[in-house]
């Protein structure tokens, strides 16, 4: 259970799994139903919902947070091909229904961010509002590069990529985190399963978010940290109907850890208003 409002203590995370069409499908939850809506936490690929525990902690002081690994990500089962952002959606759908809730707020960090448009696209009258952690809004000549650049390796590259690819993570991307301990751990859950890893980057590069963003009506809130998606997030306040780009200006990845509080009022002054 949260604590109650305005306690200095954080909430407890506990795990859970839940039948899903690919299989179990594991989930982190904290904080309990309450006069503020639950809150869906999608996580970036490759990664998982642990990238949300501290974010999750604070924020379920006040309302039920939820962050699922969605499908080949994590500890939940992969799908037997890859699928589509659509198909995320859908399965993340079926679990909001399962778990018995009827209106979220959906938070989507890059991949997890297009699934949370796709949610709302496809259930309109489940999701409340959106949170998007970045925006992929790129050429079809910038889709191209990008899909260059995560090329599935084979079982005998991947022992070599990683341990090359370990002090750029620590140095170069995930800046904010400062614990060096979860940072190896968000790297190492990023590596968990090297069969479908690259399935969510593929899915995110097939997405027309544009379209998208076009026709949604929903309260979209853009979060632009200074990440590897800084330049090309603000393409999407000109097709925001209800919605704006906030900037975070010395923020990259990490910055849930680091400013976790500052990321909570945020959130809160969004959501609750």
């Amino acid at each position: 259970m949260a604590p109650i409002v305005g306690q200095a203590s954080r909430a407890t995370i506990t795990r859970g799994y839940i039948k899903s069409r690919h299989g179990q499908l594991h989930y982190r939850i904290a904080g309990s139903h309450g006069s503020r809506g639950p809150l869906l936490l999608l996580h970036p690929s490759p990664l998982s919902g642990y990238v949300f525990e501290n974010l999750m902690a604070d924020m379920a002081r006040d309302r039920m947070v939820i962050a699922p690994d969605t499908p080949g990500f994590g500890m939940s089962d992969p799908p037997s091909n890859p699928i589509e952002i659509q198909d995320y959606a859908t399965i993340m759908g079926d679990f909001v229904a399962d778990m018995g809730l009827v209106v979220v707020d959906v938070l989507g960090y890059h991949t997890g961010s297009l699934t949370a448009v796709e949610m709302a696209r496809q259930s309109g009258d489940v999701v409340r509002k959106i949170v998007m952690i970045s925006a992929t809004m790129f050429t079809p000549e910038e889709t191209q590069e990008f899909r260059t650049k995560y090329v599935p390796k084979t079982a005998d590259q991947r022992p070599a990529d990683i341990a090359e690819r370990w002090p750029w993570f620590k140095n170069d991307f995930w800046k904010m985190e400062k614990s060096e301990h979860r940072k190896l751990n968000l790297w190492l859950d990023g590596q968990r399963n090297p069969d479908w890893s690259a399935w969510g980057h593929r899915a995110a590069f097939n997405y027309d978010i544009a379209k998208s963003l076009k026709e949604s009506t929903h309260p979209i809130l853009v979060l632009n940290p200074e990440d590897d998606l800084w330049t090309y997030t603000p393409r999407a306040a000109a097709l925001l109907k209800n919605g704006r780009v906030h900037d975070l200006p010395g923020w990259t990845h990490g910055f849930l850890d680091a400013e976790t509080a500052k990321v909570s009022t945020l959130l809160r002054n969004y959501l609750d208003h």
